[in-house]
């Protein structure tokens, strides 16, 4: 029982300004939880397990709309059902139904924490996570951190990562970011610019830490901006000097931070094709992408990766995943196998 109270605890608090959501998984219409609990319970009694049925909620389900299913399903099975789930599915199914059963800001704490617990670093899924959230997901996921885990969010980065690499996420970690407002500073825009020239490609050796304090704690619109004056300065974009300044996960961060203030769907379309398109495709990143985003912007990601990839990321799935898992992935991205919508033609005499 302990589960349910440990992921489906608290639903987010909302800090300061809300941002615009284009989420592909919205409230049911008509939700009933106790319909829906004792569906789930029947298909998790049916001999070799529906999937299907499984999928067919639980994806199509908002994640307060899945707490009270599992809720309505414990009162009604006497057991809990993250449990129930977890021993009747396997494999990727398993990894995306467990994932759904969380929050967001629980799944990215746990992410965070997968990445970070054990022998090694996960920096992959560490970076992705912490440059690509904004200020007001990062302050609910270190709250919710230190809920789920009695950690603390800063000293565990702290702990697991060192050098520039290490102060980068901890300045991003503690949540300076100015809020975007209506008025725009030049001024400030051409100061910044200039800085970033000067503490990079106009030197011998890069001042990352004026680096990090530009790019941790100005707002996105005012950054924006900020890029643009820079080629001003530099011969090279803001991700050229990234390149040729700073290596490695320092490298990295940065390049997912300046790509996320650019254009946070694009970045995201980008890494599913990436992912999806590589050898074996890279089911972990494809699932933490899409789980993490169902309910904030996949939508928009949507939009982009079919703007700039020419085909739906809907049929890249198809393509290139199989079984259950492609089929709870169509879910979540507002899909399910549709056929060709039929065209009437209006004859005029």
């Amino acid at each position: 029982m302990a589960m349910i109270s440990e992921f489906l605890g608290q639903l987010a608090l909302n800090t300061g300004a809300p941002e615009p959501k284009y989420p592909t998984v919205v409230p049911a219409m008509d939700f009933d939880p106790d319909r829906d609990a004792a569906r789930i319970e029947t298909a998790i009694k049916t001999k070799g397990v529906d999937e299907q049925t499984i999928i067919d909620i639980l994806a199509k389900r908002t994640y307060s709309q899945r707490r009270d299913i599992a809720f309505a399903y414990e009162k009604r099975a006497k057991k809990d059902m993250i449990s129930a789930l977890k021993g009747a599915l396997s494999g990727s199914l398993e990894t995306v139904i467990l994932g759904l059963m969380k929050s967001t800001a629980q799944y990215d704490a746990s992410l965070i924490r997968g990445s970070i617990k054990g022998a090694g670093t996960d920096e992959e899924t560490l970076i992705e996570v912490l440059c690509s959230r904004s200020n007001n997901e990062l302050v609910e996921i270190k709250k919710v951190y230190k809920e789920l885990f009695k950690k603390d969010l800063e000293k565990d980065v702290a702990g697991d990562t060192s050098g520039n690499f290490a102060k980068l996420l901890l300045a991003l970690v503690q949540t300076k970011r100015a809020e975007p407002t209506g008025v725009v500073d030049n001024e400030k825009i051409d100061e910044d610019a200039r800085a970033l020239y000067e503490a990079g490609v106009k030197i011998k050796g890069t001042d990352v830490p004026t680096w990090i304090s530009i790019m941790s704690e100005r707002s996105v619109p005012h950054l924006q901006k900020v890029f643009q004056r820079y080629k001003s300065y530099s011969p090279y974009d803001m991700q050229e000097s990234i390149m040729k300044e700073v290596k490695g996960d320092l490298q990295k961060s940065f390049l997912v931070l300046v790509n996320c203030f650019e254009n946070k769907q694009l970045f995201f379309a980008n890494r599913l094709n990436e992912a999806m398109k590589s050898k074996g495709a890279k089911e972990k990143m494809v699932t933490r992408i899409i789980v993490s985003r169902c309910e904030v912007d996949l939508e928009k990601i949507c939009s982009e990766y079919k703007t700039n990839f020419g085909e739906s990321l809907q049929k890249t799935i198809m393509e290139h995943t199989k079984g259950d898992y492609q089929k709870v992935l169509l879910s979540l991205c507002g899909q399910t196998l549709q056929q060709k919508p039929i065209v009437f033609y209006m004859h005029t005499s």
